[in-house]
């Protein structure tokens, strides 16, 4: 009976220990920025992106008339890092450190049984938007060449411009995302400019 009794103990605390040394993991995981910097200011290529939390997604999107592409589909994928996501749930804003990742992928129509509309297939480009006191801003784009650091595009970049310019929300397309448009709305944290534009519209 001790015998047993010693052997199930034993069980037990292996079986303890690998739960201590899984959630141990797991945190140390979490707690790992979602944003890390090169030596030089490039940004690494976040790998688990798509374990993030996914936002939306837009078919054929373009921001100026006669945008995008005339021959081909695209499907514009947006996730962002989870302690991110969950900052913003609380207050409305995105916190320091938050990182978007937007994935292209080409859209087809033929392929296995499908008859119509499109599905998603090849990746076409990736880009992220980070925020980061770093930046001029407060806000940066890095494109991505394969799995290799990306390069911070200019803070005068045509996206940095767009979406200051139109953004409901700290200079992101919330308004996109329809999980959340409903947070900022609550928590009335939508910018003025995206306010005048939707009176506008």
């Amino acid at each position: 009976m001790i015998r047993q009794t010693a052997i199930l103990f034993g069980v037990g605390a292996i079986a303890l220990a690998g739960m201590l040394a899984a959630a141990a993991t797991s945190h140390a995981q979490a707690s790992k920025p979602a944003a890390v910097f090169t030596a030089d200011g490039k940004l690494e290529y976040p790998k688990d992106y798509r374990t993030w939390v996914y936002l939306s997604t837009g078919l054929d999107m373009a921001y100026t008339e006669g945008g995008g592409m005339a021959n081909m589909h695209m499907f514009d994928n947006v996730f962002v890092d989870r302690a991110a996501y969950d900052g913003f749930l609380q207050t409305g804003h995105w916190p320091e450190g938050t990182v978007f990742m937007l994935e292209v992928r080409k859209g087809e129509g033929r392929g296995s049984i499908n008859k119509k509309g499109q599905f998603q297939t090849a990746v076409l480009g990736r880009e992220a938007h980070v925020k980061d006191k770093r930046f001029k801003s407060g806000w940066a784009f890095f494109g991505f060449n394969g799995e290799s650091p990306g390069h911070e595009q200019p803070q005068t970049s045509e996206c940095n411009a767009c979406h200051e310019q139109h953004a409901a929300v700290d200079t992101t397309f919330v308004q996109f995302y329809p999980t959340l448009k409903p947070v900022a709305e609550a928590k009335k944290t939508f910018s003025a400019a995206y306010l005048a534009e939707e009176k506008a519209r």
